[in-house]
């Protein structure tokens, strides 16, 4: 068993799980929605994103492509919802609630393009 592949498999899975856990709800109802589960899947995407560099294969470099994707669209959710509640002062008003929900839905689908590639490429895998 190779040790890093498992840590590697262990982080994208877990960044679309935690991505999924927050985007689960009512769309327009922020108490469904817990910034902590926003910020742990941030971080957690960015430590896939850091374990996704230096592989040098064309199927890395599509798991690169879609972690930055999904690092995108969490920070921009962040940044949303801080704008939101820090700087404007408008809070998590529906409208606001469904643009951060949304962001991290476009997250969610790169977390399951690379949780696919990955089944892809573990299958393919030859002993």
């Amino acid at each position: 068993m190779n040790l890093e592949k498992v840590i590697f498999g262990f982080f994208i899975v877990l960044a679309a799980t935690l991505n999924f856990g927050f985007f689960l709800g009512d769309i327009e109802r922020p108490e469904l929605h817990n910034v902590y589960e926003l910020a742990a899947a941030l971080v957690v995407s960015l430590i896939a994103t850091a374990l996704k560099f230096g592989d040098r294969t064309q199927i890395g470099a599509i798991h690169l492509s879609t972690s930055l994707v999904a690092d995108l669209q969490l920070i921009a959710a962040a940044i949303t919802w801080m704008a939101a509640v820090h700087i404007t002062g408008v809070g998590m008003t529906p409208h606001v609630t469904s643009s951060v929900v949304s962001l991290s839905g476009g997250a969610l689908f790169a977390n399951v393009v690379s949780v696919i590639i990955l089944i892809v490429e573990t299958v393919m895998m030859r002993r």
